[in-house]
């Protein structure tokens, strides 16, 4: 259909990872004719450089964990090393199968898949493969890479980006990641479980710096007594190699050297070169600028993603490239709260936050009128029971909604989605308490948290 010059489709779809799939997938189903162009892999960022293979390289690092940390339990194992290969196959197996799956999924919503370098050659066109694709509607959905700094030249061997890091084909004996954010703490905490002697540099005063206080300071605090090493507040200057590796000098003079340095400084959008500016598509340092349905100020194109400046998170692009198909098939989709986006750092300990931070709230609410409890998961059987150390974190309007739940322990992503219902509903606590949470879990500790919230505390001092 893509070399028929006279097809034009309902909707094509520039970039195949999660905001440019999801819009196909969605688009598809509602009846549109849809054509999905991506230069590499369907899945892009998430499936294949980003979200699945960095969490499968975290599990990796918990089995080890578990490995050597057995004898606790009362089991006896013996821990030999990790066998990179083996890691990474099977990580490449988990893609792998995903992919597979998600191609089927495309075919069979009857998408038009089209492989190849596509340009936005008009508000109504892109150009891939010598040929042009026409559509009533272009949605642009090509995605991010990683950062760097200038000066600092990543060159894939002793200066590496995420990119690099996944497929690494060693376990560095040390490592210094600049950037304290997700990726960062991600990879530390990987690496820490393979064996790493890691520092973390971050210019900012904490870890985790979006999340609530609270939650950077237990992972510190955690971090620290993993052994992960860290230097907060003070900007990165400048990296040279040294015989063995990297120095890195910071603003203050002090100095860092290890085998290797991932830059972690986040992710900056791919717009490059690809045709929007020409397009009169307004722009603002990379990013594309859209409004509350993801409508760019040309009428004809939308935009979604890691290209957009909202929250770089996948299931942010699946919900924006849903929006947009829903909208294009003259439903009428309801703006994302980007504040009710549930948040996960996979890092050992896990932190999870839906809503906003305690400092936030005061912010917008006034000091005297929130309300902030937390709930130390000491208190929680399971919690016990797995050896994981950490607290829930809410915040409310006084006699009013909660607006804010901030967690930070093992297993805490897998409790975010009940966390989530409570933010997007304007849940009260008094109503979180009535529910009846099982016993022994994790997630008891959310309703034991709302309990104390509303006044009747169970297993926790008033």
């Amino acid at each position: 259909m893509a070399n028929d010059a006279s097809t034009v489709f309902d909707l094509v779809i520039l970039g195949g990872g999660s905001g440019g799939y999801a819009a196909a997938l969605r688009g598809a189903q509602l009846g549109l004719d849809v054509a999905l162009i991506e230069k590499n892999k369907l899945g892009g960022t998430c499936l294949h450089n980003g979200c699945i293979p960095t969490k499968a390289l975290l599990h990796a690092g918990e089995i080890a964990d578990q490995a050597r940390e057995a004898e606790q339990f009362g089991v006896r194992t013996s821990f030999e090393g990790i066998d990179i290969k083996g890691v990474h196959k099977y990580k490449d197996d988990v893609i792998a199968g995903l992919y597979k799956g998600l191609q089927g999924l495309v075919a069979s919503r009857k998408v038009t898949y089209i492989e190849g370098e596509g340009r936005l050659s008009s508000p109504t066109s892109v150009d891939v493969n010598g040929q042009r694709v026409e559509g009533r509607h272009v949605l642009l959905a090509t995605g991010s890479v990683p950062k760097s700094l200038p000066g600092l030249q990543i060159d894939g061997n002793r200066i590496l980006s995420s990119d690099h890091a996944l497929t690494l084909d060693r376990v560095p004996e040390s490592a210094i990641i600049l950037g304290g954010g997700v990726i960062g703490v991600e990879f530390a905490s990987a690496w820490k479980s393979f064996g790493t002697d890691v520092t973390i540099v971050e210019g900012l005063k904490h870890l985790v710096p979006v999340e609530d206080e609270n939650s950077s300071k237990l992972l510190e605090r955690a971090f620290r007594k993993r052994g992960i090493k860290f230097s907060l507040g003070t900007f990165f200057q400048s990296a040279e190699y040294t015989e063995n590796g990297v120095k890195v000098t910071l603003a203050d003079g002090k100095t860092f050297e290890a085998e290797v340095l991932l830059v972690a400084i986040g992710r900056g959008p791919v717009s490059q070169g690809l045709g929007y500016e020409e397009q009169g598509v307004a722009m603002d340092r990379g990013y594309v600028l859209v409004d509350e349905y993801m409508r760019t100020n040309v009428p004809t194109i939308s935009a979604v993603g890691d290209l957009v400046p909202t929250l770089q998170l996948a299931h942010v692009g699946f919900a924006e490239g849903i929006l947009v198909a829903e909208r294009l098939a003259g439903l009428k989709p309801v703006p994302i709260d980007y504040d009710g986006v549930p948040r996960v750092t996979y890092c050992h300990p896990e932190v999870a936050s839906v809503g906003i931070t305690e400092a936030k709230a005061k912010e917008v609410y006034g000091a005297d009128k929130v309300v902030a409890l937390k709930y130390n998961l000491a208190g929680n059987g399971k919690s016990k029971i797995l050896k994981t150390a950490g607290e829930i974190k809410l915040v409310q309007v006084k006699d009013g909604a909660v607006v804010g739940v901030h967690m930070v322990g093992d297993r805490m992503g897998e409790q975010v989605g009940e966390a989530q219902l409570i933010y997007n509903w304007e849940a009260l606590p008094a109503e979180v308490a009535q529910l009846i949470h099982a016993h022994p879990t994790q997630n008891e500790a959310l309703g034991e948290a709302h309990l104390a919230l509303a006044g009747k505390p169970l297993h926790s001092h008033d």
